[in-house]
């Protein structure tokens, strides 16, 4: 058995509220990426994304062994580890007198990390020279958020390798769109019906039902991912 699990979680929302989802990684004691999940949630907030992204890597891992967090949201994670003190003395109320926003995600994960040994590590999001497990949730939650169908090891999919971060820059014109089906040509790809409206790599838009797959940038129209 390992003496300390290194994983990493994130949360996406499609307009904030919109189409949202989370997903989290756990690597080997290298640092690479053994086994990952990613669900969708309907239509939240980044915040509850972000915060049921953790809840569901506390679920899925041992309690008994040491845990390293790595994720991006300073929100999810002050909430567990600073504020939520102040917000039990005062009632489950905020300093203003408010009701604490997502109270049952943040006292699930509060009892989650009872007695268990749990380090957070805060990675900024979406740098270049990132922390490669943030990155491969990061796109895990951001595909899972767009197709809203689950996805990871535990139904058949290996281990994403770490996405570039330029692929989510590239300009929206015909060679960038060329260049996204040429690099996604390889092997067929599974065709599905959009559940919400979204953004191809190539930069245009696609509408709830029309047909998308999964390229190697995400998900967007057939033709991009090299599916005929």
């Amino acid at each position: 058995m390992s003496d300390r699990i290194i994983a990493a979680c994130d949360g996406a929302s499609k307009g904030n509220p919109g189409p949202a989802a989370w997903a989290w990684v756990v690597a080997d004691a290298e640092g690479r990426p053994q086994r990952w999940e990613a669900g969708p949630l309907g239509s939240a907030t980044n915040n509850v994304a972000e915060l049921t992204a953790l809840e569901r890597l506390l679920s899925a891992t041992d309690p008994a062994v040491p845990l390293e967090v790595r994720m991006d949201s300073q929100y999810a994670m002050n909430a567990v580890t600073k504020w939520i003190a102040g917000w039990k003395r005062n009632g489950w109320r905020t300093a203003s007198n408010k009701p604490v926003a997502n109270r049952d995600l943040v006292a699930r994960i509060d009892e989650l990390l009872t007695d268990r040994p749990v380090e957070f590590r805060y990675v900024p999001a979406h740098q270049v020279d990132g922390d490669p497990l943030n990155a491969i949730a990061d796109q895990a939650a951001s595909e899972a958020a767009v197709a809203q169908q689950p996805a990871g090891t535990v139904h058949g999919a290996e281990a994403p390798p770490v996405p570039d971060p330029a692929s989510a820059t590239r300009p929206a014109s015909g060679g960038s769109r060329k260049s996204a089906a040429g690099k996604a040509s390889s092997g067929r790809r599974t065709v599905i019906s959009a559940k919400f409206p979204g953004r191809c790599s190539c930069g245009r838009a696609y509408e709830a039902g029309e047909k998308i797959a999964r390229g190697d940038t995400g998900w967007g129209h057939p033709e991009c991912a090299g599916t005929s």
